[in-house]
């Protein structure tokens, strides 16, 4: 099990709850719908959630229920019926899926189901074939200083990962509900591959990936880019898990220029 993507920048978006929903919206124009990681939250997305509503796009972020399931049904299918609940009750078709770590299995496995739904995928340090192990067995939930150095390591630059960040990390796994539950997101992540399905998905999908990855390293987005039929692979430099994050501009533009190559 490894911590996928963390609690970063500071969301001046409204979070909007409605029926069993909460999410942020912003801008009009083609919908983009984004799925943040395990341990990631709305925020993680704000380079993109500042970027995309002035240039003809509906920005959609809703907050995964990944805390909040039974825990018999704490898995990826689960979500990813989330995932189908929210679009319907939003109205929302023929969508374009942005998700990094967990939520990029998330979208793979929802474009699996509803192909007819998705317009465009965009992968990010996306799980669904393999990722790197956070360590033997339960995370050290007392240890603060091993918390940091793992939060760290998801990152080339270990200055991104604030006090704030390994102190939502810290908090997380010392919950006992919300630990259970990582814990089974993550094991359902694995049971999970999608190595046989890739092949005979034709959605378009862009493959934006950190080169210094360690959480999920480059072999496996050249492995996706080999599987998946209608994809394109982008390199970000000096880079891990969470390129949105890291390099928000660089991902942005590489976003931005395959939708227009794509799309228009």
């Amino acid at each position: 099990m490894h911590i996928f993507v963390f609690i970063s920048f500071i969301l001046e978006k409204e979070i909007i709850t409605e029926s069993n929903f909460r999410y942020i919206e912003s801008g009009e124009g083609q919908p983009i719908v984004i799925l943040h990681g395990l341990m990631g939250g709305l925020s993680n997305f704000a380079g993109v959630l500042n970027y995309f509503p002035d240039k003809g796009f509906k920005i959609v972020v809703p907050e995964l229920p990944v805390y909040d399931l039974p825990l018999s049904d704490t898995t990826v299918k689960s979500l990813a019926n989330f995932l189908n609940e929210f679009l319907i009750f939003k109205e929302l078709n023929e969508v374009i899926l942005l998700g990094n770590s967990l939520g990029g299995h998330i979208a793979l496995l929802f474009s699996k189901f509803h192909p007819k739904k998705v317009k465009g995928l965009i992968i990010t340090g996306s799980s669904g074939l393999y990722e790197n192990a956070m360590g033997d067995g339960y995370p050290k939930r007392g240890d603060y200083d091993y918390i940091k150095t793992k939060s760290e390591e998801v990152f080339y630059d270990s200055k991104v990962a604030t006090k704030e960040i390994v102190d939502e990390v810290f908090e997380t796994v010392n919950d006992r509900n919300k630990l259970v539950r990582t814990l089974a997101i993550a094991k359902s992540a694995i049971r999970h591959n999608m190595a046989k399905d890739l092949p005979k998905m034709k959605t378009p999908t862009a493959i934006i990936w950190g080169a210094q990855d360690s959480v999920t390293p480059p072999n496996v987005a050249e492995e996706f880019h080999l599987l998946l039929p209608n994809s394109s692979l982008y390199w970000i430099d000096k880079c891990g898990h969470a390129p949105m994050m890291e390099h928000p501009q660089e991902f942005n533009r590489i976003m931005h220029s395959w939708i227009e190559k794509i799309y228009f």
